[in-house]
């Protein structure tokens, strides 16, 4: 069997790629802000302060909990959020270098 796309690529562009894709909608971001604001939250009331349905909520909730960037823990019938510090540090890290890339120096090509 042949090769994934991402399996061409390095480490740091595929992880570049991942956390693009946690910022590639601006729900997960309000998600993100609401959660920083808060330091903890439960489903329901990003559902009253973002104003998207419960499912839409929760299904963006589940893919930031993927990409690493969230945990949650069961609190009886619900969930509470945080942001994961720890990898929430390394994606800083990761996207600080790539977005600092010095440009000083080098000719421009148009």
């Amino acid at each position: 069997m042949g090769l994934t796309k991402t399996e061409i690529f390095t480490d740091q562009q595929n992880q570049i790629a991942t956390i693009a894709k946690a910022f590639g909608h601006p729900a997960r971001v309000a998600i993100l802000q609401s959660l920083f604001k808060t330091n903890t939250c439960i489903c329901g009331d990003l559902v009253d302060e973002i104003g998207l349905a419960q499912p839409t909520i929760s299904q963006h909730l589940k893919e930031l909990k993927r990409l690493g960037l969230i945990k949650g823990n069961i609190e009886g019938t619900s969930v509470c959020y945080c942001i994961d510090t720890e990898n929430w540090s390394q994606m800083k890290a990761v996207i600080s270098e790539f977005l600092n890339q010095d440009l000083q120096g080098k000719e421009q090509c148009c």
